[in-house]
């Protein structure tokens, strides 16, 4: 039988998503649920279904494909693709991955630290050309939880200091695209960390001078910005030795071309 956390995060991704009903909300989510995405903080669960349904609504049979999930017992973490077709621009396909980090109280959802590939997303319904989604994880809802590791969280809080993550895969960089994105003089701002034995999942922020990487903002060298992350990744032998990072590429090119407009 499943773990009761994973099995709120099934009835999550399979009831809820998957079959766009909104009222499982109410069964598995706390009253003043909230999630952190991109910077945004939708608090409680009214204003988080409503930005929901808003998507939903956007992409009419929207699916979440899991790929990964590790559980601390406590808290919950798992890298996952959206993938759907876009109504208003005549059906144009996308798959866009994500990662997201729950924490629950025992017997509801009550937080979400998320972040999702829009970057990619907007490539992708530009362009008309969809991006393959990675094959599912075999079984996810059987997963077991591990105890934590503090000397992987370490290891992993350290890395993400150092501002180089290129151990890892980026973004869609796991299927050729180019993920090139610069900032300087990095500093890291963590909102949630957990270990579950090797594993490690976090979602934060990095502050830093823009240099380049993202389209059509050449003139933003220079100016300071935020980069959103959250990522699931391997440590090994005293190191990140992999994983995946999904940053938040769309919501800093925005806020690099408003920074230049103004």
């Amino acid at each position: 039988m499943s773990d009761p956390l994973v099995s709120l995060v099934r009835r999550w991704a399979v009831d809820w998503l998957n079959r766009a009903d909104p009222s499982v909300c109410g069964e598995i989510m706390a009253p003043d649920y909230g999630i952190l995405i991109g910077g945004f903080h939708l608090d409680g669960r009214d204003a988080y279904v409503a930005g929901t349904v808003s998507q939903l609504n956007r992409f009419p049979g929207l699916g979440v494909t899991v790929h990964e999930l590790i559980s601390s017992g406590d808290r919950l973490a798992l890298r996952f693709t959206e993938h759907g077709a876009a109504q208003k621009l005549d059906w144009r396909e996308a798959a866009w991955g994500g990662v997201a980090l729950f924490r629950w109280d025992g017997r509801w959802l009550t937080e979400c630290f998320a972040e999702e590939d829009y970057y990619s997303r907007r490539r992708q319904l530009a362009s008309g050309q969809t991006d393959p989604i990675e094959p599912p994880a075999t079984a996810p809802w059987n997963t077991v939880a591990q105890d934590p590791d503090p000397a992987a969280e370490e290891i992993v809080h350290d890395w993400l200091a150092r501002g180089d993550l290129s151990s890892v895969d980026l973004d869609d960089g796991w299927i050729g695209h180019d993920v090139a994105l610069e900032l300087q003089d990095v500093t890291v701002e963590l909102d949630e960390l957990f270990s579950a034995g090797a594993k490690v999942a976090f979602h934060g922020v990095c502050r830093g001078r823009y240099v380049g990487g993202l389209d059509a903002v050449d003139s933003a060298s220079g100016q300071p910005g935020s980069l959103h992350v959250a990522g699931v990744v391997t440590v090994a032998q005293g190191e990140v030795a992999a994983g995946r990072v999904i940053r938040d590429r769309l919501g800093l090119q925005r806020s690099l071309s408003e920074a230049v407009r103004s």
